[in-house]
C-alpha cells in the first residue's frame, strides 16, 4: 500500500479520535441499538431520521454518524428474536429458530452472548473485506464509462426486484413509479420542464430527504398505529444474566468455521445489490444445517447454539458487502444502503469515480467508524440485554407521536419550507399502501437514487454513439452487464413458470 495511503488511514483515526467525532460515532451507535431492537423501525428508518439533522455536519462527522447506525441495527436486533421471538430486523428472523427455543430452555443469556459476538466478529470481518477490496475497486471503476453506469443502474433494479421473488413483477412497478418521481422537475439535459402541474416547490424534483423520511419512517408509523398495543407481549427476559452471556460469548470462538464461513456468506451476499441481509442470514443458517453432522441435524430449530452463530455473523457481515457497490458504482446493497447513499449525495460525495479516486479519506472514515462501532454496539448489547428488550414493550401510542414528531421537525428544518412536511406526509401515506397491498419497498428508494444516474448515462451515451446505443453492445463490460441482466429475467421467468399449475406463470 502506497504511503500516501497509509498517511490517508492514519488521519481517518485520528479524526475518529476526536471528542466530538466519538461523541457522534457513541450517539449513532445508541439510535442504531434502540431502533435495530424495535421490530419494524430498522436501520433504513433510522438513517432517515438522522438525515436532516446531520445536513450542517462536517461530512466526515456526518459519515461517523451513520456509520454508528448501520453497524449497530444488526446487533440489538438479535435481542429480542431470541427473548421475544420477535426480530427486530428482518435479518434476525433466521435467529429466532435457535434462539427462542434457547430461551424458553432458560438459555437466553447463552444466546444473546453467542449472537452479539458473531455479529462484531461477522461485522470485523466484513470491513476486513471492505479494506481488501478499496485498492481493487479503484482499479475497476475507471474501467466503467457512461453505458456501463446505465446499465448497471438497470442490473441494480433488475436484482433488487429479483430478491423479493414472486414479487418480482410489483417490485420492479415500485421501481418505476421511483423513477418517475426522480424525473419531476427540470431534465438535466434538456432543461425542460416534467410532471410540476405548474407548482413551484416541484421544479428542482422532490427533495431526497423529505421522500426518504416520509416513505419509511411514517410509513412504518402509520403501520405500528393501526396495530396498536405494544409491539411485544411474551418472552422470557429474566432468563438473561450477565454469567451466561459471557459465557455465550465463547460460543463463536468455540465455533470459529461456522463463524468464518457465516461470515463469509455475508460478505458475498452483502456484495449483490438489493439481495440483502435477509438472503445472507437465511443461506448462513441453512448451509449451516446441512453440513452438520446427521445425528445433529435434529436439533436445529430446537435450541442448536450455531443457529445462532451462523446467522448472525453473516447478518453483520454483509455491511463491509454492500458497502462496495454502493461506493464504487452507487448501486446500493439494500434499502439501508440506498439512504445512506443520499447522505452521501447530499454531502457532496458522489459514489464511483470520483469518491474512491478523490475521497479516499471519508471510505477509511467510515471504515474505522463502522469497525469501532461495531465492537461497541457488541458489548452495550452484551451488557444491557434484558433493558433493550425492554424497549419493546412500550406502548405504540407513546413510540409512535415520538417518531412522528422527529419526522416533521427533520423534514421541516431541511429548508424552513412547509410543502417539505407535506411531501413527507404524502410519501408517507404511499409507503403505507405499499405495505398493505404487499409491494416490496426495497426498489423505490434505489430509483429516487438510480434514476438520475440512469437518465443522465443514458443521453451521455447516446451523445458518445451519435445519436444510437451502439456502444452497449461494443464493450466485453457492457455485454456482461447485458448478460447479468438478461439471466435474472430468464430466471424470474423459469422459476415462476415452473412453480405455477398447469406451465403458466405466477405473477404476484
Amino acid at each position: 500500500m502506497e504511503a500516501l495511503d497509509l498517511a490517508i488511514i492514519a488521519e481517518a483515526w485520528l479524526k475518529l479520535l476526536e471528542f466530538d467525532s466519538m461523541i457522534y460515532l457513541v450517539l449513532g451507535t445508541v439510535i442504531g441499538l434502540i431502533f435495530g431492537v424495535l421490530p419494524g423501525l430498522g436501520g433504513t428508518t433510522a438513517l432517515a431520521l438522522l438525515i436532516p439533522f446531520s445536513m450542517n455536519m462536517e461530512p466526515g462527522d456526518a459519515i461517523i454518524l451513520m456509520a454508528g447506525v448501520m453497524a449497530s441495527t444488526p446487533t440489538s436486533g438479535a435481542v429480542t428474536a431470541i427473548l421475544l421471538n420477535t426480530p427486530g430486523t428482518a435479518p434476525n428472523a433466521a435467529t429466532t429458530l435457535d434462539g427462542y427455543p434457547l430461551a424458553q430452555q432458560g438459555k437466553g443469556g447463552l444466546a444473546i452472548g453467542a449472537a452479539a459476538t458473531a455479529s462484531g466478529v461477522g461485522g470485523l470481518l466484513g470491513v476486513i473485506f471492505l479494506i481488501a477490496m478499496v485498492p481493487i475497486t479503484r482499479e475497476i471503476v475507471l474501467m466503467f464509462a457512461p453505458p456501463e453506469f446505465f446499465l448497471l443502474a438497470v442490473l441494480g433494479l433488475v436484482t433488487v426486484s429479483l430478491s423479493t421473488g414472486k414479487k418480482f413483477v410489483k417490485s420492479l412497478m415500485v421501481g418505476l413509479f421511483g423513477v418517475i418521481i426522480a424525473s419531476v422537475g427540470y431534465h438535466e439535459v434538456t432543461g425542460e420542464e416534467r410532471f410540476t402541474f405548474g407548482v413551484d416547490y416541484l421544479w428542482d424534483g422532490f427533495k431526497l430527504v423529505p421522500v426518504m423520511i416520509g416513505f419509511f419512517a411514517v410509513s412504518e408509523m402509520i403501520n405500528l398505529w393501526a396495530k396498536r398495543g405494544t409491539v411485544s407481549k411474551s418472552g422470557d427476559i429474566e432468563s438473561v444474566n450477565l454469567k451466561q452471556v459471557l459465557q455465550g460469548c465463547l460460543e463463536p470462538f468455540k465455533q470459529w468455521k461456522i463463524t468464518l464461513r457465516g461470515a463469509a456468506i455475508g460478505t458475498g451476499v452483502g456484495a449483490l445489490p438489493g439481495v440483502g441481509g435477509t438472503v445472507a442470514a437465511f443461506m448462513a443458517y441453512t448451509f449451516a444445517v446441512t453440513t452438520a453432522k446427521p445425528e445433529d441435524r435434529d436439533s436445529f430449530g430446537k435450541g442448536n447454539i450455531i443457529g445462532v452463530i451462523a446467522p448472525e455473523s453473516a447478518n453483520n457481515a454483509k455491511e463491509g458487502g454492500a458497502l462496495v457497490p454502493t461506493l464504487a458504482f452507487g448501486i446500493p446493497g439494500s434499502a439501508e444502503m440506498a439512504v445512506f447513499l443520499s447522505v452521501l449525495i447530499l454531502h457532496g460525495l458522489t459514489p464511483g469515480p470520483t469518491i474512491m479516486t478523490e475521497s479516499l479519506d471519508i471510505i477509511w472514515i467510515l471504515i474505522a467508524a463502522t469497525v469501532v462501532a461495531g465492537v461497541m454496539a457488541s458489548v452495550i448489547t452484551i451488557l444491557s440485554a434484558s433493558s433493550i428488550a425492554k424497549l419493546t414493550f412500550v406502548d405504540s401510542r407513546t413510540l409512535v407521536p415520538i417518531v412522528l414528531a422527529f419526522a416533521m421537525i427533520g423534514s421541516y428544518s431541511l429548508d424552513n419550507e412547509i410543502y417539505d412536511v407535506f411531501t413527507t406526509l404524502a410519501f408517507g401515506v404511499i409507503g403505507f399502501i405499499f405495505m398493505r397491498f404487499g409491494f416490496p419497498r426495497i426498489s423505490f428508494p434505489l430509483a429516487i437514487v438510480l434514476g438520475p444516474l440512469m437518465e443522465t448515462s443514458y443521453f451521455q451515451s447516446l451523445g458518445i454513439g451519435d445519436g444510437t446505443l451502439s456502444l452497449l453492445f461494443d464493450r466485453p463490460q457492457s455485454i456482461i452487464i447485458l448478460v447479468l441482466i438478461a439471466g435474472c429475467i430468464l430466471y424470474y421467468l423459469k422459476n415462476s413458470v415452473g412453480s405455477s399449475p398447469k406451465g403458466r406463470s405466477k405473477v404476484s
